[in-house]
């Protein structure tokens, strides 16, 4: 099949710095489950030696993590701006998590989450009048009490506080257009449209704060997308995250000719169902279609466990065969 293969490409999430190739065959292997498990075992062979698809993971992660790079909590790397967006993320969190733990169910979970309420109203009021280190002293705060959560102590991505708060900063920069921060943004686009080649189909499958990414880079791509799926994806966060993606009025970008969005009500950093009432359909009427999944363990905010359920691979293999 050679170059007529279609393109598949990965697009990260948050998190440290990356193995692209290391990631890519644990992203396949993790699709491959998916496809096991939606009675579609023949293709899996061809899947993860590449016959099928020509797999790239969109590395990014040392635009946010410098090789080498020292400094505090959040490496030196937040401004007053990026602090405004990250109090709205972590908002928006909580009152996610009160929808499924409301403070007068009387459960543990509920009164961590009221407690994190407390310091994210301490965070959101002002990194000025906090003096040197408070905002940073305030978000760790914030992180540390959502960890007391078992869905996120139990996982093995953040171990404290800390480390939590220096990811879900990579959100907020992002999001930030101002100064240098446009150019970041910039250059993390690149790195998902680099080597596409606009006449081949092209698969997108995209995670968290790359659900965010590759909205933005479909909308600049100029080739055509037979399916872009969206795991755990933030998009519907509101104000925080809705009303900052470029372009506005949100809407599902023109190449794409379907797209999946799958969410699991245990994974806290996403917002939930609204997301295909609040994007608009493309000029096309292509609109997201929206999907829960169950996962089973104590932390389902990762691609490879969105990827391994049947609901999810299914489309992404569809797509793919030829």
């Amino acid at each position: 099949m050679g170059t007529a293969n279609p393109q598949l490409v990965f697009v990260h999430g948050i998190g440290g710095l990356r193995n692209a190739e290391a990631e890519r065959q644990h992203w396949l292997r993790a699709l491959a489950t998916g496809v096991r498990a939606a009675g579609r075992a023949e293709l899996v062979s061809a899947l993860t030696q590449g016959w099928l698809a020509e797999a790239r993971f969109a590395d990014y992660s040392d635009l946010f993590n410098p090789r080498g790079a020292q400094g505090g909590v959040l490496g030196g790397e937040l401004d007053p701006s990026d602090e405004q967006v990250l109090a709205g993320l972590l908002e928006a969190m909580v009152d996610e998590l009160a929808e499924q733990y409301p403070p007068d169910s009387g459960t543990r979970d509920a009164r961590v989450i009221e407690q994190a309420r407390h310091h994210v109203d301490a965070l959101s009021s002002g990194s000025k009048a906090q003096g040197v280190g408070g905002f940073a002293r305030r978000l760790v705060g914030v992180t540390t009490t959502l960890l007391q959560l078992p869905g996120l102590r139990q996982g093995a991505h953040w171990a404290t506080g800390q480390a939590f708060a220096l990811h879900l900063s990579q959100v907020a920069r992002y999001l930030n257009r101002s100064g240098d921060r446009a150019s970041l943004g910039s250059a993390i686009r690149s790195r998902v449209l680099e080597g596409l080649d606009p006449a081949r189909s092209l698969v997108v499958v995209s995670h968290s704060l790359g659900t965010v990414v590759a909205y933005e880079a479909l909308h600049e791509y100029e080739g055509s997308v037979a399916l872009w799926v969206t795991l755990g994806s933030p998009l519907a966060l509101g104000g925080v995250v809705l009303q900052r993606l470029v372009p506005r009025p949100p809407s599902c970008p023109e190449v794409v000719g379907a797209w999946h969005n799958f969410w699991d009500r245990n994974d806290v950093v996403v917002g939930r169902p609204r997301l295909a009432n609040w994007i608009a359909p493309s000029s096309r009427g292509v609109k997201a279609q929206t999907a829960p999944v169950k996962s089973g363990g104590v932390w389902t905010h990762t691609a490879t466990k969105y990827l391994e359920h049947a609901e999810v691979a299914e489309p992404i293999v569809k797509a793919l065969v030829p």
